[in-house]
């Protein structure tokens, strides 16, 4: 039998180094704290803070529950290789075998979440998604990135609210705007903003020539409430307009689309998916509120970008990534040099092994240069 040593020693040290990256012990006091807090008379009077309370003990018990389920999975693995070594039994091995890989993950998983040191991290996305270079084509790409962010979202069990998506003129998607709520989904969608570069057979090509396009991807933190954003109204242009896409017969025959205009900084956003103007209205503000909050970190910070890295036009040789579905089949991360042939897994929203290892990368970094 192959002794399992080696690798139990591994997960017991990155055990350690998980508990001390998270904070584990600081937390369950913090977790004490707070729920003293929820017993305090009228403490459900005020909704708003009460329900940002309760997301943050929801999110330090779901830390400290994963590190005890990991550390669980740990001392079993350990219980059935000393049984496997005692009793020369290949089935209690495979056992042995089976929890230590499981564990592993759940490692990785842990160890992922303690890279998320920026609160907004943990919170929900906005992500948009607009053709670059490429003409029709860049419609289409940008219509199969949509989907492959849908399909990611789905596989983390996030929800995903389309807000924006009309239809192209001829195929693919004009742009999209959608959220992701999920637990830590900015966090891991932020790796993701760029340009995305396709190559492939052109679908509309009578002569089948390869054709290169382009998308960009565009990610903002969805705005917690207590951050106060100071926009004057008689600084925005408020426009109305019949919706385009989808969304059945009531949105297609009402003004309910909103196209807001934020006229210092010519900021436009489009909202047309909801069934009603002022639904369209929150939640287009809501976007809108985002991204000045990224132009003023920006100019805070003295750099071009801070929260979703520099603006570059969606063109080549500023791609963070290559798809390629023709002469061959592969996916390569430009940062990282991440790669996969699996292209129709990616595209499906197998997304884990492109955003883990750039996070890892600037995980890496940030600690090299602290």
């Amino acid at each position: 039998m192959e002794d399992l040593s080696a690798q139990i020693h591994e997960s017991e040290t990155r055990l350690v180094q998980v508990k001390q990256y998270l904070h584990i012990d600081k937390r369950r006091l913090e977790l004490l704290e707070l729920e003293k807090t929820f017993a305090e008379p009228g403490f459900w009077d005020d909704q708003q803070r009460a329900t940002a309370l309760s997301k943050q003990a929801s999110d330090i018990r779901s830390d400290i529950e994963d590190y005890e389920s990991a550390l669980a999975l740990y001392n079993d693995a350990v219980a059935a290789d000393e049984l496997a070594k005692a009793e020369d039994d290949d089935t209690l091995f495979t056992e042995a075998s089976m929890a230590l890989e499981d564990l592993r993950q759940r490692i990785d998983t842990l160890e992922l979440a303690s890279w998320f040191t920026n609160d907004l991290d943990h919170g929900d996305a906005i992500i948009s998604i607009n053709p670059g270079q490429g003409g029709l084509e860049a419609q289409d790409w940008a219509e199969m990135l949509f989907k492959m962010y849908t399909r990611y979202g789905q596989r983390h069990g996030w929800k995903v609210e389309v807000l924006d998506a009309p239809t192209g003129e001829v195929i693919g998607i004009d742009h999209a705007t959608f959220i992701v709520s999920g637990r830590n989904a900015y966090g891991m969608l932020a790796a993701e903003h760029g340009t995305h570069r396709l190559v492939r057979i052109s679908p509309t090509d009578e002569k089948k020539r390869r054709q290169t396009t382009f998308a960009g991807v565009e990610v903002l933190p969805v705005l917690p409430d207590d951050i106060e954003i100071d926009i004057n109204q008689n600084d925005l242009r408020i426009d109305v307009y019949r919706s385009s896409g989808p969304g059945g017969q009531s949105v297609n025959t009402t003004d309910s689309a909103v196209r807001i205009t934020h006229l210092p900084t010519n900021t436009v956003v489009t909202c047309q998916n909801e069934k009603s103007q002022l639904q369209n209205k929150e939640s287009a503000m809501k976007i809108l509120r985002s991204r000045l909050y990224e132009m003023e970190q920006a100019k805070r910070e003295a750099e071009l970008e801070t929260l979703r890295g520099p603006k570059q036009e969606a063109s080549w040789g500023n791609q963070i990534r290559n798809y390629v579905l023709y002469p061959y089949q592969m996916v390569k991360d430009v940062r990282t040099g991440e790669e996969t042939g699996n292209v129709d897994g990616v595209l499906d929203g197998d997304l884990d092994r492109f955003i883990v290892a750039f996070l890892r990368m600037k995980a890496s970094g940030n600690k090299t240069s602290g």
